[in-house]
């Protein structure tokens, strides 16, 4: 890519950039929530097309309209928000379409594509099951059907967008071997992440973008974490986390739950007599592979998903099951790992997000009625006090980057003065600085009184937050052990179910 530029109204989300990655090489491509990182990527996929400069593939100057056109010049990619079809199932993605299936007057025979899909999850080492619908997949398991649709479509040119960001460390090693296996055959693999030491692992070279512009291309060997991420940020950066673990014997406990079992939307047990208790003050981290009774962990506590047995309490009273209303007049928060889909509503405003739950309150509504003019001034407080960056209170939060939007997430939630904070994979997809961002909003939070539940398949982040890390898998607690005595191979062990 030569001279890639691409203007938006406003913005200038490319500038100039060259950017080349060589056949047999795994390329990693850094930069912060809106450096440009997508758009180039969408450009070389044939989303959009550059405003100037050109594109060669091989050597070959090509031209994408679409992209089929890019699919048919070899090149893949796996977004960081999915790209399926939640009512088909895994086989039916893959083959949905596939101009190769349709040239041929392609008949879906179920039993014989679910084979093929079934062998190349083993072959890539990804379990999934080609029968499930999409809609029945955990977020983790959706991530792994993305990138079989792509190999499945023989892409020479892969591009990933944050592929290890819902793994274990053992299958995130796993990935990083097949990676360097597709590259051994001739393949080409853009790396995209901001996990910098997964990045010094795998990769071969890094390009680094800032605000649009090229900062540089060095060789991995050549770098280090902390020179990529001042190379990311144009500053240094330090890396958040949690001192000293919180004695649980002088806090309350407040979230108390007690043989909890649950049903997957499917109808089998997702969590099966779940004991668990998190203090005022503390984080206690849940660690586990995707689809392992995290989300509806997360739903059971606050009330979007029934019990069939068990308890749940807070602050020693217990809550009514299946009811996310009596959750909230029980002061628990929640920042679903699907920020886009379930966290805030993307076509709203800022400020209309920010008083989602809070819109019935006196301040805002006096005598019942909404106040504009306060809810504009809720908006401005709490965006000055969460350093959120935007136009104004009324741009639509979809306009917004990861980071800032995971920002107007919690700046509802903790605005609420809450008891417990449930956050599931709070920095998934986020760049260094907003990483630290919101790493220091939860630590802040704990240290306020506020316990908090961190479910996160990032293993790195449980370890830098918690103060104490329970596993789970098959919807059961393995074990927890505290953060101090936390040894990554034996937790890695527990989480592929490992007592």
């Amino acid at each position: 890519m030569r001279g890639i530029t691409k203007r938006f109204p406003g913005v200038v989300a490319n500038e100039q950039v060259d950017f080349e990655a060589l056949e047999g090489e795994i390329h990693a491509l850094l930069g912060e929530n809106g450096a440009g990182k997508s758009t180039l990527s969408n450009i070389l996929t044939g989303l959009y097309r550059p405003d100037e400069g050109e594109i060669l593939v091989r050597g070959n100057p090509v031209a994408f309209h679409s992209p089929r056109d890019a699919i048919e010049a070899g090149i893949g990619m796996v977004h960081q928000h999915f790209r399926l079809a939640a009512s088909f199932t895994v086989a039916e993605n893959l083959v949905l379409g596939h101009r190769d299936a349709a040239d041929r007057g392609f008949l879906l025979e179920p039993r014989v594509i679910q084979g093929r899909v079934a062998e190349l999850a083993r072959r890539y080492r990804m379990p999934v099951d080609p029968g499930a619908r999409v809609w029945q997949l955990s977020v983790g398991e959706q991530q792994r059907v993305e990138i079989l649709k792509a190999l499945y479509r023989g892409a020479r040119i892969l591009i990933l967008d944050e592929p290890t960001s819902l793994l274990t460390p053992q299958e995130s090693k796993n990935l990083f071997e097949t990676l360097r296996l597709m590259v051994a055959e001739g393949r080409t693999v853009i790396f995209i992440s901001h996990k910098l030491e997964e990045v010094m692992a795998v990769s071969t070279r890094v390009t680094v973008l800032r605000q649009g512009k090229l900062i540089g291309t060095v060789l991995t060997k050549e770098t280090n974490p902390r020179q990529l991420a001042r190379m990311m940020v144009g500053r240094d950066v330090v890396f958040t986390q949690k001192k000293e673990a919180v004695a649980q014997t002088e806090r309350d406990v407040v979230l108390d739950l007690r043989g909890v079992t649950a049903l997957s939307d499917l109808g089998t047990l997702a969590l099966q007599k779940v004991d668990l208790t998190v203090h005022a003050g503390e984080i206690v981290g849940i660690a586990g592979v995707a689809g392992n009774g995290q989300r509806e962990l997360a739903e059971v506590i606050t009330g979007m998903r029934r019990l069939t047995s068990g308890t749940v309490s807070i602050a020693g009273r217990a809550m009514r099951s299946g009811d996310p209303l009596a959750a909230i007049q029980q002061s628990v928060s929640h920042v679903p790992e699907d920020r886009m889909g379930t966290g805030v509503a993307p076509s709203l405003s800022i400020a209309d997000n920010l008083v989602l739950k809070s819109y019935r309150r006196a301040p805002i509504s006096p005598q019942g009625w909404l106040r504009a003019g306060r809810i504009r001034a809720n908006a401005v407080d709490l965006m000055r006090r969460f350093n959120i960056s935007a136009p104004g209170p009324q741009t639509p939060t979809r306009l917004l980057s990861g980071g800032n939007v995971q920002k107007v997430l919690l700046a509802r939630e903790l605005s609420s003065r809450p008891k417990v904070l449930v956050a599931a994979s709070p920095t998934r997809g986020l760049d260094v600085a907003a990483t630290d961002a919101v790493r220091g909003l939860l630590l802040e939070a704990a240290a306020r009184g506020v316990a908090i539940l961190l479910i996160s398949e990032d293993l790195d982040e449980i370890l830098a937050l918690a103060d104490r890390i329970a596993v789970l898998y098959g919807g059961r607690i393995m074990g927890v052990v505290e953060r101090q005595k936390a040894v990554v191979e034996e937790l890695g062990l527990m989480m592929a179910g490992a007592a």
